[in-house]
């Protein structure tokens, strides 16, 4: 599907991964979240933690499952961002978004959350979407907001210890549940 609704959609073309793209995947996803690289774009966590954000075998699992999608936003040719929707009984969960750093800040996200929520609601009909934001990071959060997320106060905690979602660099992580309500 193409998209050409504003500037930052011009070009973009969206659709499922394939196995072919995970490598290219993993590293927009952690050049999005991890060390200096990140630090292009205001998404990073590289100073609340350290190691991968994701790994092959965790994008592959994504693209597998029967009940996910990992769509993958190209622009010329070339993957720019990418995000996880899950359809989980009576709502969707939207994660493994990244934006290619270089972009981030021109309108880019905006246009892929707003064409995520609408293949949720086309694919499984789903009146709700949700997702997990770490808690203390304010400025993404805030983002979300201002798209239509409410914070829940729902909280689960960080899976310390498991170095396949990073190494973290304080002990106040834990994630919140933010809910948008599909129109």
């Amino acid at each position: 599907m193409e998209t050409a609704a504003t500037p930052a959609a011009s070009g973009l073309t969206f659709r499922d991964a394939t196995d072919a793209d995970v490598d290219t995947l993993v590293v927009l996803i952690e050049s999005a979240y991890r060390g200096d690289s990140s630090r292009t774009g205001w998404t990073t966590e590289a100073d609340i933690l350290e190691g991968q954000r994701t790994d092959p075998e965790g994008v592959l699992a994504v693209i597998k499952s029967p009940d996910s999608r990992l769509l993958t936003v190209e622009r010329d040719g070339q993957v720019v961002a990418c995000c996880q929707l899950e359809h989980r009984d009576d709502h969707a969960y939207f994660g493994m978004f990244a934006v290619s750093p270089a972009l981030q800040g021109a309108g880019l996200g905006k246009v892929i959350i707003t064409e995520a929520e609408r293949q949720a609601r086309a694919a499984w009909g789903v009146r709700e979407m949700h997702m997990t934001v770490i808690s203390v990071r304010n400025d993404l959060i805030a983002w979300y907001e201002r798209r239509g997320y409410r914070r829940t106060g729902r909280m689960t905690p960080f899976p310390y210890g498991d170095e396949r979602f990073g190494i973290p660099q304080r002990d106040d992580l834990q994630f919140e549940l933010l809910v948008k309500e599909l129109a």
